[in-house]
């Protein structure tokens, strides 16, 4: 409240007389959130009535409290929601390779391997080998030999025997490339969801950086600014008593 004779003005708070405009502020020049820190202990306050600087120290005070621990609140809720996907055992890793060759049985160790051989060099160059000497032979009569004369119906049988036989082996082993690439698919999903995870927290965290920490830290460098000024013109304000004493 203000004195209209002499600019002398009470203090809100402990309503005390005799106050110069320099000693204190009026509670609309303050920002809304300390403003409203007063008015919830003054409920009678209005806009037009006036604090002294040091009760209104003691309410910047308060507010730097609040924000700071506001932003301590939120970190650790970020930081505990990072701990919780890192130890989430629904995202857990696994050798595929290692896991399929720990379960193979000695049927799908032989379909396996039969399916690496047929399908290399050596087993088509041995192949081709193998059948151009049964022809010399049984065409020329090597040594004596005639069990397989033209058309070579016992080489046919064999070629039908052996496609027979390669045939379900290769499709055995095209089943376990089958289980091979959907469990590599299944563990890419697992670590694509923990990235994706992760990086959502990581961006909530840069966000709160930004949008949140970055401006109460400039807040609170104006808020000191405004407390040092303020403790600048009352030491101002007691020399020029000084000097009229």
């Amino acid at each position: 409240m203000a004195n209209p004779t002499d600019n002398q003005y009470q203090c809100l708070i402990d309503n005390k007389d005799g106050y110069n405009f320099g000693a204190g502020t009026f509670l609309h020049d303050l920002d809304p959130q300390t403003r409203k820190m007063i008015k919830q202990d003054r409920p009678k306050a209005s806009d037009q009535d006036f604090i002294c600087s040091e009760h209104l120290v003691a309410y910047r005070l308060r507010k730097l409290d609040k924000m700071i621990h506001e932003d301590q609140r939120k970190n650790q809720q970020i930081h505990q929601k990072m701990q919780r996907v890192l130890q989430d055992d629904n995202y857990k890793i696994i050798d595929v390779g290692k896991k399929l060759d720990s379960t193979l049985t000695f049927g799908q160790k032989v379909a396996d391997g039969v399916a690496h051989f047929g399908g290399s060099w050596p087993f088509v160059i041995s192949f081709v080998v193998i059948m151009i000497v049964w022809i010399i032979l049984n065409v020329t009569h090597l040594f004596g030999a005639n069990f397989d004369p033209f058309p070579f119906i016992l080489l046919n049988l064999f070629l039908s025997m052996v496609a027979a036989i390669q045939a379900p082996l290769i499709m055995m082993a095209q089943n376990r490339a089958s289980d091979y690439d959907r469990m590599e698919s299944q563990n890419d999903y697992h670590v694509n969801l923990k990235s994706e995870e992760e990086i959502r927290l990581l961006h909530a965290k840069v966000d709160h950086l930004i949008q949140q920490d970055q401006p109460n830290s400039m807040q609170i460098q104006k808020m000191q600014m405004e407390m040092l000024a303020s403790i600048n013109e009352e030491l101002a304000l007691l020399n020029k008593k000084n000097e009229k004493d």
